[in-house]
């Protein structure tokens, strides 16, 4: 069997997907959601993200099983691996992937005697396949949702698992870095996150890439469950090539008071559909998501920042920075619904969008869908282009108009960018930031 519709062909069948599957000692149960995804991945329709047509985007073209050699040890790894997680203020907790292939895993021991799992998700599969089964496309993202969710669930072939027992608090960040070293190489990867009742965790992930012309696809799915009275903080750098098209979607429920924050850095240099929900189940609950991007060349983009609030005295905090430059197009929906029931929650959004090129296109579209009365909420949206005020003040000190407007877009930025808790990658994403704006 093979998936074939007018908008994408993937030409692996029933036949492949099991024997991908017993190649990784998989546990029955995943082997029939992969073999469901591939079925499911026939007949349902590609996602429609709002004013951007994806017909003509490759979703196909990739390598899926690429092999790379581990590293014996962390001095082995490339320098651009190492200035990540830290040359010398380095955290003993991390994870390197090279293409789909854990290439280096290192956890302290103070953590593994707390009960802590930290450690690629092939090995989680085996290791606690119940722990994993419960979590895995069960309760967030569902593989029947459309044809990439589905095709994520039957080929997925990276990623990690994180578990933090209740009462256990992690004070050091747990840090992942995805490297697609071959041009080709498919990125199919599935990250859980979970923290049980009043635990704590800061987790940071990386995905970057050599090279920009060959054709690859990145299909992402984060799924981050925070139990009553926990915290998870999320970090990401999304900095793949242009050759690659994107599609991640990270989604997080939070139970009674349990708070789950976000901070995004989607640098991706290829299209992208880029999707973050958060689910604010329990009362008191707190969802607070902070994203920025950098478009530039030809390169198209859709973001949706998602709440649904059903908890009382629920909060969500929205807020996307973008900059776009060249022919580069990006649409930011921000979308926040209180539910029927929802009393005394709060909801505040801003996506504010800067264009420094009259090609650039940028538009942001806060919503609030309210079905109670007694709430708070509040939205803000702009999409315009350095403010010369701004420009006059920095020039009238003697600096010159490209250097005050690099300060400005850094300015701009920088709420998100400050958010990220590790100094390596905050370092990339800066070092990002600056390449896409100056190039």
């Amino acid at each position: 069997m093979s998936v074939e519709t007018n908008e994408t062909k993937i030409d692996f069948d029933q036949t492949y997907i099991s024997e991908f599957s017993k190649k990784r000692q998989e546990p029955e149960w995943l082997t029939k959601l992969r073999l469901r995804g591939l079925e499911l991945a026939e007949s349902l329709p590609m996602p429609k993200p709002e004013k951007t047509k994806i017909d003509n985007w490759n979703f196909t073209n990739f390598k899926h099983d690429v092999q790379a050699d581990a590293f014996s040890k962390v001095e082995d790894l490339p320098e651009h691996i190492l200035n990540l997680v830290g040359k010398e203020d380095r955290t003993d907790n991390f994870i390197v992937q090279r293409n789909s292939t854990t290439a280096f895993t290192q956890l302290s021991k103070e953590l593994q005697d707390k009960g802590v799992i930290f450690t690629d998700i092939a090995t989680a599969v085996q290791e606690h396949s119940d722990l994993v089964e419960t979590y895995f496309m069960n309760k967030m993202v569902s593989p029947d949702e459309h044809r990439l969710t589905a095709l994520h669930a039957a080929l997925f072939n990276g990623g990690v698992f994180v578990y933090v027992p209740k009462n256990v608090e992690i004070e050091v960040p747990l840090q992942s870095v995805f490297w697609q070293e071959d041009q080709e190489a498919a990125l199919f990867n599935h990250v859980i996150v979970v923290a049980e009742s009043n635990s704590s965790v800061t987790y940071v992930e990386n995905y970057l890439s050599h090279g920009t012309e060959k054709q690859s696809v990145a299909n992402i799915v984060a799924e981050v469950y925070a139990g009553p009275n926990a915290r998870v903080q999320f970090g990401a750098v999304d900095n793949l090539a242009n050759g690659v098209t994107t599609y991640v979607n990270r989604r997080g429920h939070a139970e009674r008071d349990a708070k789950i924050e976000w901070a995004l850095g989607q640098m991706n240099d290829g299209n992208t559909i880029s999707e973050n929900t958060t689910n604010l189940v329990g009362d008191g609950s707190v969802g607070d998501t902070k994203t920025v991007s950098v478009g530039r060349g030809d390169q198209k983009q859709n973001f949706v920042i998602r709440v649904n609030q059903w908890g009382k005295e629920s909060d969500a905090q929205l807020m996307a920075h973008a900059v776009m430059k060249d022919s580069a197009s990006s649409i930011f929906n921000g979308i926040a619904k209180i539910e029927h029931g929802a009393t005394k929650a709060n909801s505040e959004q801003t996506e504010r969008v800067l264009m420094l090129s009259e090609k650039a296109r940028g538009d942001a579209n806060p919503i609030l869908l309210i079905d109670e009365d007694d709430v708070t909420a509040g939205h803000a949206a702009s999409v315009g282009r350095i403010d010369p005020v701004q420009m006059f003040y920095l020039m009238s000190r003697g600096i010159s108009r490209k250097e005050a407007e690099r300060l400005v877009i850094h300015g701009f930025l920088a709420p998100v960018v400050n958010q990220l808790p590790i100094e390596g990658v905050k370092k990339m994403l800066t070092d990002v930031i600056e390449r896409k704006v100056t190039q």
